[in-house]
């Protein structure tokens, strides 16, 4: 397999961020659901992004290939879940994670949260938390596949989603 890895993108890489979302949407689309409306996410979501440090590139042999927000801070909606979520203390964030087309069918989605769980590691945090939409059948099997377990739901951009959380080993 290609060496994958993880690295910040550059504010000054927003139109690739942009252009794998827009991948990402499409795929969405094709399987007959829409999470990301159109315009989501848009310039100025994925700019805040960037500025923030949380705009992260899936490379593939140094070329990105993925593109996602992992966040530190927490998630205002899930205080907010009806259920529980399965741990408590500090926690990542995942959200907007795209592969893009030219790079789909290579199991990235499984050697990105693999990534992601190791910088999360590597800063103290050991639990993951992630939201999708019930008809985004993939996503959920991912995420089941790589450990992640439903809590309940939570509210995002207006609607309800399935959460998710995975203890780190």
């Amino acid at each position: 397999m290609a060496k994958c890895t993880l690295r910040k993108a550059l504010p000054q890489e927003i139109s690739i961020c942009l252009d794998i979302l827009s991948s990402g949407r499409e795929f969405q689309r094709a399987q007959g659901f829409v999470q990301w409306a159109d315009g989501y996410p848009d310039s100025a979501t994925v700019e805040k992004d960037l500025l923030s440090g949380d705009g992260w590139f899936l490379c593939v042999d140094g070329v990105p290939a993925g593109y996602f927000y992992l966040g530190f801070e927490g998630d205002p909606s899930y205080p907010l879940i009806r259920g529980a979520w399965h741990y408590e203390g500090a926690y990542a964030v995942v959200h907007r994670i795209a592969i893009s087309s030219a790079f789909r069918g290579m199991g990235l989605t499984g050697e990105t949260f693999r990534l992601i769980g190791e910088e999360a590691r590597s800063r103290g945090v050991d639990i993951l938390r992630i939201d999708t939409l019930e008809a985004n059948l993939r996503m959920r099997h991912v995420l089941e596949k790589h450990g992640f377990a439903y809590c309940g739901t939570v509210i995002q951009s207006g609607g309800d989603r399935m959460a998710f959380d995975k203890k780190l080993k």
